[in-house]
């Protein structure tokens, strides 16, 4: 049986949370039919080891090998039982992936314990984001304060280092504690400078938020993005049913268009839950899906 994705953070030491969620805000579509957002020329699109979760620590590089011949060029590691690197050296894993023709831009780690280590090795091998995946939310406005404050050492230790720090949300900050809503706290109360942020499109939407309004409101703090699917006709309460990319009901053509208008860097693919498919197969589709974007 598969972990949920709350059940392994937790077991490896990162805060964790159930996700809620506020009025419908979402972008939906089932068409997939709005402007195209990029030109083949520049638009690289990666993956989360996370959707190969049951296949990695049984042969990580066979399935590194798979997801280059797949048509991605970036990976976002995290930080599971065979470690962020996945029990090979920070330099061997590193040139493992050049050598397939694949970049590891970010990884997902505990960023409450051992940072500076880690922020340290992943200097030394060229990781550009560490990321925070999950926290324990707080229930109230001083928490989310001492989370926002938290961010702000984080972002100035990868900064000293050379590298940058982001947070990656779920569905819980956009539920209103006291009298903030927490996603627009952090946004407010973290410094720019030292703090950008995932935009997981497929949480924001299953919290009934706007994805396209928040990428416009803070243009240039969302710097990387997960894309996942949402099941078409789900009930509206329900929280896990991502599925293959462009089979759901999230407009992607037209949201990933305002975030290549705003910002955004890295589009990462990432499934959570599966249905009909295998997890290397969903990485597949969603290759394909992203490969074949029409173009204007």
């Amino acid at each position: 049986m598969r972990k949920p994705r709350r059940d392994f953070i937790q077991k490896t030491g990162v805060f964790s949370v159930g996700a809620l969620t506020l009025p419908y805000l979402a972008c939906h579509s089932s068409e997939h039919t709005a402007t195209q957002p990029f030109k083949k020329d520049v638009f690289n699109f990666g993956i989360q080891l996370y959707t190969l979760r049951d296949d990695m620590p049984k042969n990580p590089k066979k399935v590194l090998a798979q997801l280059a011949e797949f048509g991605y060029t970036q990976i976002e590691s995290y930080e599971g039982d065979q470690g962020i690197y996945w029990n090979m050296k920070p330099k061997e894993f590193t040139l493992f992936l050049n050598d397939l023709g694949l970049d590891m831009v970010s990884a997902h780690c505990n960023v409450f314990e051992g940072f500076e280590y880690k922020v340290a090795q992943a200097a030394e091998v060229g990781i550009q984001y560490l990321i925070c995946p999950w926290i324990d939310a707080p229930r109230t406005k001083s928490g989310w304060q001492t989370i926002a404050n938290h961010f702000n050492e984080c972002g100035e230790t990868c900064r000293k280092h050379g590298l940058k720090f982001a947070y990656h949300n779920h569905g819980y900050p956009f539920v209103k504690v006291d009298d903030i809503i927490p996603m627009d706290f952090l946004m407010n109360n973290t410094n720019p400078d030292l703090v950008d942020f995932e935009l997981d499109l497929y949480w924001v939407v299953t919290a009934k938020a706007d994805p396209i309004e928040y990428l416009k409101k803070y243009k240039n703090r969302f710097r990387l993005c997960h894309i996942k699917d949402r099941l078409k006709s789900v009930a509206p309460e329900i929280q896990e049913a991502s599925c293959d990319l462009g089979s759901g009901s999230i407009d992607y053509p037209n949201i990933l268009n305002v975030a290549a208008q705003n910002g955004m860097q890295f589009y990462i693919l990432e499934q959570e839950r599966y249905d009909t498919s295998t997890p290397m197969e969903c990485a597949k589709i969603g290759a394909t899906y992203l490969k074949n974007l029409s173009i204007t």
